[in-house]
């Protein structure tokens, strides 16, 4: 039998009761598992996430760093926020028990021997349910041969995921004839943003980025783009964190580096820690020479 007296005795009727608002730009509106898996996505503390991307195979095969996912990238998988990659390799190759969120590829169609702006999604949301996965992600084509189809689709994985409270990150892609400048992302996020994704991946660019970041009004993380040198990385790295990016989303960078635990800590002690560039490539240089 209950105990008789079964009901509470304090109710602090002198403290109202307070809600506070999202840590995450322009998600306040959202709902609670939407919030909550971007909760996952983007660390609480400080409102910035490091995302691994190695879901370049769905267009481009093996790619160099790639050829055996079990083997090259598993042990990164700890040192990253989030994970982005496709159902395939989610399946075949992640073992269930890594617990960091993981954000699914969506889209595709063309491989790099075709118009890559010709995609479609190309994943079932209820697939995306059983996966559970914290959000999805589909290439934009602003500019594109097929803009409007990109864009279309994107706002259909947009709907399919309210229903579900699963995000959307739009990833702003950028053909050889397209210009990388600031009025062109300022543009292609906007766009994304206006249209309903819950945040945005796009390119870094070195003048007026601090523009772009202003003008979507949902996150940014930028895209860490061609094998470069690996301070001029961290370099990247540092100043669009400086100038409004949320986070980052690392793949060859990362994996075709000639010490990829040291660049993913590097990129880390950056996005979550405030280090500078130099003592973060100085953590890569320890690191490497260390044999990691």
């Amino acid at each position: 039998m209950p105990e008789a007296d079964n009901e509470g005795k304090n109710f602090y009727e002198g403290t109202p009761q307070k809600g506070k608002l999202f840590f995450l730009k322009g998600s306040n509106e959202l709902d609670w598992g939407m919030k909550n898996r971007l909760s996952r996505i983007f660390n609480p503390k400080d409102g910035r996430t490091v995302m691994l991307a190695i879901d370049h195979g769905y267009f481009q095969g093996p790619t160099t760093g790639l050829e055996r996912v079990d083997v090259s990238i598993l042990p990164l998988v700890p040192e990253a926020d989030t994970l982005m990659c496709t159902r395939g390799i989610l399946r075949t190759v992640v073992p269930p028990s890594v617990t960091i969120p993981v954000v699914i590829r969506a889209s595709g169609g063309p491989s790099i021997l075709k118009e890559l702006s010709n995609e479609e999604i190309a994943m079932d949301m209820e697939d995306c349910i059983r996966l559970g996965v914290c959000a999805t992600a589909i290439q934009v084509f602003i500019g594109g041969e097929f803009e409007s189809r990109s864009v279309v689709n994107m706002t259909r994985l947009v709907d399919a995921g309210l229903r579900y409270g699963i995000p959307t990150l739009a990833v702003t892609a950028v053909g050889k004839e397209l210009v990388r400048n600031a009025q062109y992302f300022r543009l292609a996020t906007r766009i994304c943003a206006e249209l309903g994704a819950q945040y945005v991946k796009t390119y870094y660019v070195e003048e007026g980025f601090e523009t772009v970041t202003a003008s979507c009004p949902v996150p940014i993380v930028i895209a860490g783009g061609k094998k470069r040198p690996e301070l001029d990385a961290l370099k990247m790295a540092y100043n669009a964190i400086r100038q409004g990016a949320a986070g980052v989303d690392m793949g060859r960078n990362i994996f075709q580096s000639d010490s990829p635990t040291g660049m993913m800590k590097a990129v880390n002690a950056i996005v979550h820690g405030n280090e500078t560039p130099e003592k973060a490539f100085d953590l890569y240089q320890t690191i490497k020479n260390s044999g990691s």
